[in-house]
């Protein structure tokens, strides 16, 4: 039995100005309870589902609960899942009207031939898959971006949760999901639910991204990371080149990395980004604006 890691993050757009003492302690819970889970066998696809539907249903992030509403005043909600050991993953994109959009990643993954579902047919999918519908979306969403780095219409913000998992097999998984930015035009994709950009999961490395999704589309970010580890690089050299990369186009954000030994990483070029982990030695760590290393 190997040892069990994991790191989760809940968004870049963190901003110093703003208090962050809720996250910090939901963050800790949530790695504590996939602890749980890792100790009885659990496998890194189920427990970073279970992470990030905890994220998503929290309302303190912009991911599920947290959605604020596109330009049309509508919810369109991403997310991903990829599994290291088969290489599947499952993704929708442009999601309304679900509360767990990595459920409904999940079920792609598991019950079709696709990648990804987008828009109506991601939504027909769900509801035939029997997922939870969400009723009331005034009364259900907490629009949790505003005050952040989720900037007006026309400059790019960012919001996103994500995990990635370890599990006593020694297999990798990520997952990520996010609801944009308050104001986006409708329609709009970042990287979340594309594979190699916004998430990815190999037998070398596990990888969420947060951040402005267009300029981690155009690196590749997520597998970019992992293909250095896989070329030699240690995984924190792979995750500082890959957000080098990005801040040198403009950009900005952070992403959290895992790899087959255990070790995280967790760079970010923006003011903050809220994250917590567990390493192999079984601590827990939490934190917002510290650097790493």
């Amino acid at each position: 039995m190997a040892a069990t890691a994991l790191i989760l993050h809940g968004g870049a757009g963190a901003r110093r100005e703003r208090n962050y003492d809720a996250e910090v302690v939901h963050m800790r819970e949530v790695v504590e309870a996939m602890k749980a889970r890792l100790d009885a066998g659990a496998s890194a696809v189920d427990v970073a589902v279970e992470a990030v539907v905890m994220l998503e249903d929290s309302g303190l992030y912009v991911a599920g609960r947290g959605a604020s509403p596109n330009l049309a005043g509508a919810y369109e909600l991403d997310a991903i899942l990829m599994d290291g050991a088969s290489g599947k993953a499952g993704a929708v994109a442009a999601l309304q009207g679900f509360r767990n959009p990595v459920v409904a990643a999940r079920a792609v993954m598991d019950r079709t031939p696709h990648v990804m579902l987008a828009g109506e047919g991601a939504a027909l999918f769900a509801h035939d898959q029997g997922l939870e519908a969400i009723g009331d979306e005034e009364a259900w969403f907490t629009r949790a971006g505003q005050g952040e780095d989720n900037h007006p219409p026309g400059v790019l913000g960012h919001g996103t949760v994500g995990c990635c998992v370890l599990d006593s097999q020694g297999r990798l998984a990520a997952a990520t999901s996010t609801a944009g930015v308050f104001g986006k035009m409708p329609g709009r994709v970042g990287d979340t639910p594309i594979p190699a950009a916004g998430t990815w999961a190999d037998e070398h490395a596990a990888v969420s991204c947060t951040g402005q999704g267009e300029y981690f589309i155009r690196v590749a970010a997520a597998a970019r990371t992992a293909f250095g580890v896989a070329a030699g690089q240690s995984l924190a050299e792979a995750s500082q080149a890959t957000i080098d990369r990005i801040g040198g186009l403009g950009g900005d954000g952070g992403l959290i990395a895992l790899d087959r030994a255990g070790r995280i990483s967790h760079p970010f070029n923006s003011q903050g980004m809220k994250r917590a982990w567990l390493t192999t030695d079984g601590e827990i760590g939490v934190e917002v604006f510290g650097r790493q290393g």
